[in-house]
């Protein structure tokens, strides 16, 4: 045979192309866990874990079963009610070139118009139904036309109003296309006729604060006509299996207490009847009624009765396990969805508690920054008449509430830091005063200064320069003396901090 002819020998492994040796490698199986087939151990090797698997449980579409769920379970409404009265209970804190008072302004409003228990309920609904958008409410405007923010008048804001996914129809096939956070999104919302308000009437999407449940990917965002879905449905069978247990429990205490009499021959009474199992159930019934702790059971000798109860050792464990598992897939911790205190002798429960309101404030920020930004625009040109000043900002007020120390260091902080001010002249009475007044929403103290004792210190006459009786009263707070009349003990700034 020729070299020609000679039939070429395979050539090495680690010379081969990839494709050649995916092809040599087909009839292999590639194993991404471990497995042991003679011992049936491992995913795939026919044992009862190959059995499991994981199927869709659509029930974010099933609006009947979640109100029955809201309305019926103490855990799912804690779920569902918790978090978002925990987003919305502290408000924020705005930080801005706003005068002071006209900050108050924009705060009387938005308690006014009970703008937070709005976004409360468009939280709640989005978590319970997987979706929901509170719709802003401006007087003399067409809901179906663009926002434009420099067309809202004084007064023209009036309020929110929530509307659940099931209340509005989004437009499937007309969808944002401007590049933006909202691109993608529906352009319109058509509300429902057995909607509460704003019936068949049409609804753009710059006019909605829309908040969404879970997030989910594309085509299943598709499937629930761009809705999320709701928090329920991933601790729909932790909820079950927590049901069951503890109905469970509460059925074994009606067996709690077992009593068998053993009758010899039984059998052929009841068969026979008459005067002989006539006598059985007499002395059956008078066991029954006379018999009690300090009773006595008569017998006959050939009888057997016996006592059996049920012992309830371990099941608070078990009970305990599926409602940690509850609170791990609501992400809530156990010391407030279940109201327990914490279980250790060393634990305080500070920890988990901590962790939660990391939690919901990483929930702030992507589902209520955006939505609040809007609104403060909006409120400000409607109660101040002009927009938000030029590089304002707000953040979510912390949660943990301040104990009385604290408190107390704080409050003393902030006089220090204020009355430093007013002495070095940066700051006037009545500035001072506002900025006392400002902090007693937090220390709790200079809650008696009124606006009248700012009024009177801003219509004060200048002091007198006791260093220089010929200086300019009018010279700015920098250039007036440290020994300045006004700072004497009966300066009303000392006696508000006193």
């Amino acid at each position: 045979m020729s070299k020609r002819n000679r039939p070429r020998s395979a050539a090495p492994t680690a010379m081969r192309t990839p494709m050649a040796r995916e092809s040599a490698g087909a009839k292999r199986f590639t194993a991404d866990s471990f497995q042991n087939f003679e011992a049936r151990v491992g995913i795939g090797t026919n044992n009862q874990s190959a059995g499991g698997s994981y199927g869709f449980d659509f029930i974010s579409r099933n609006r009947v079963q979640m109100e029955a769920m809201y309305r019926s379970s103490w855990i799912v409404g804690a779920v569902v009610d918790g978090v978002a009265e925990d987003m919305t209970r502290a408000g924020i804190t705005v930080t801005s070139d706003l005068s002071p008072d006209d900050q108050q302004e924009i705060d009387g409003a938005i308690e006014r118009m009970q703008i937070w228990d709005a976004l409360c309920d468009d939280i709640k609904w989005s978590r319970l139904y997987g979706g929901s958008l509170a719709v802003m409410l401006i007087d003399g405007q067409r809901t179906e036309t663009p926002l434009n923010i420099d067309s809202i008048g004084e007064g023209q804001f009036k309020g929110l109003l929530v509307l659940d996914r099931w209340l509005v129809q989004p437009t499937l096939q007309d969808l944002v296309t401007e590049m933006g956070p909202d691109m993608g999104k529906p352009r319109f919302y058509d509300v429902v006729a057995d909607s509460m308000a704003l019936k068949n009437q049409r609804i753009h999407y710059s006019r909605v604060l829309r908040i969404d449940g879970v997030d989910l990917p594309y085509w299943q965002r598709i499937s629930e006509n761009l809705w999320g879905q709701s928090v329920i449905e991933r601790l729909f069978d932790r909820l079950l299996a927590f049901d069951s247990t503890t109905q469970g429990v509460a059925q074994l205490v009606y067996k709690a207490h077992l009593r068998t009499l053993k009758i010899e021959k039984l059998r052929e009474i009841i068969a026979l009847g008459g005067p002989a199992f006539e006598a059985v159930v007499k002395q059956v019934d008078m066991i029954r009624r006379f018999q009690s702790n300090e009773g006595l059971t008569l017998l006959d000798a050939s009888d057997d009765f016996q006592v059996d109860q049920t012992t309830f050792a371990g099941l608070d464990d078990v009970i305990l396990q599926m409602g940690q598992q509850i609170s791990g897939a609501a992400e809530i911790p156990l010391t407030r969805l279940f109201g327990q205190s914490p279980v250790g002798l060393s634990s305080t429960g500070d920890g988990e508690m901590k962790q939660y309101h990391e939690s919901i404030n990483t929930k702030q920020e992507r589902r209520l920054r955006m939505p609040i930004t809007r609104l403060m625009e909006v409120i400000a040109r409607s109660v101040l008449g002009k927009p938000m000043p030029k590089g304002w900002s707000f953040t979510f007020n912390s949660l943990q509430r301040m104990s009385e120390p604290e408190k107390a260091a704080v409050t003393t902080a902030t006089t220090t830091a204020v009355l430093d001010a007013f002495d070095s002249g940066v700051i006037d009475q009545a500035m001072a005063l506002k900025e006392l007044k400002q902090s007693s929403d937090t220390t709790g103290v200079f809650t008696n200064i009124t606006d009248d004792m700012i009024t009177e210190a801003e219509n004060a006459p200048p002091p007198m320069n006791e260093g220089n009786p010929d200086a300019d009263d009018n010279a700015g707070p920098g250039e007036k003396s440290r020994t300045d009349p006004s700072k004497e003990s009966g300066d009303p700034v000392r006696l508000a901090a006193a």
